[in-house]
């Protein structure tokens, strides 16, 4: 396995409120740990939830004596919610943070993904696949119906979420589990990119190199070559042969 992430502020905001985490090697029960955040809030208060989140979930994980990755993780995104919401309360500049999350480990041939708001998670090989799902209004309207996926990345709505880490005292992650084959790769990023970069020119970046760095280099500047309206964050894992 070979993993490669940044994050960028891209060209129009003036705060990162992206935050990632990449490791290759263990933490805690799990044999790696990949995260990407997306944050929301006031001024400042977006970069809090999202870095604050983050951190809790790796400190969760890195405890916790659980090995069932799914248990794991979930525990860890609960916790991480609990104490978001408590720290909203402590400061007016904190009240409404939240952050979407999207976490990934792999053990074996299997990856377990967890995800809360629209920070995405796809298997890239010929094809490209967005595995995670997104807690978005326009989700919502795709699935009953009423928006076909070329009107949803164009809606006036589309970056209005329905789930993230400290809205409420409770959270529902969405888990998934796939099997992949050797020389797939996963890409893991906030909305940063996929709103700046559409999906078939992604999954043609990522196969046009072999280094993950050049790659995830190669996407950022595309995101703010067509804008750059928002933070970029990219995490790419390549699954060895």
């Amino acid at each position: 396995m070979r993993a490669y992430g940044r994050t960028d502020i891209g060209r129009q905001r003036t705060i990162n409120q992206d935050y990632i985490f990449v490791s290759q090697e263990p933490v805690g029960k799990l044999p790696n740990l990949f995260i990407v955040a997306d944050g929301m809030g006031g001024h400042r208060a977006g970069d809090v939830a999202s870095r604050m989140t983050v951190n809790h979930v790796v400190e969760h994980i890195r405890q916790s004596k659980d090995s069932n990755p799914i248990t794991l993780i979930d525990n860890a995104i609960q916790e991480a919610n609990r104490r978001l919401v408590e720290e909203a309360k402590t400061s007016p500049d904190y009240e409404g943070m939240g952050t979407t999350i999207v976490v990934a480990t792999i053990l074996q041939q299997t990856i377990y993904i967890a995800n809360v708001g629209d920070s995405r998670l796809y298997l890239i090989n010929d094809s490209i696949k967005q595995i995670s799902r997104d807690h978005s209004l326009v989700e919502e309207m795709v699935s009953l119906g009423e928006l076909n996926e070329a009107n949803a990345r164009r809606h006036k709505k589309k970056n209005v979420i329905t789930r993230a880490i400290g809205a409420e005292s409770q959270v529902v992650p969405d888990f998934f589990e796939i099997e992949y084959e050797p020389g797939d790769k996963i890409l893991m990023c906030s909305d940063g990119l996929t709103n700046m970069v559409e999906d078939v020119v992604i999954r043609h970046i990522v196969n046009h190199h072999e280094d993950q760095t050049k790659v995830v280099e190669a996407l950022i500047t595309q995101a703010n070559q067509n804008g750059g309206s928002d933070n970029i964050s990219v995490i790419l894992i390549q699954l060895d042969y």
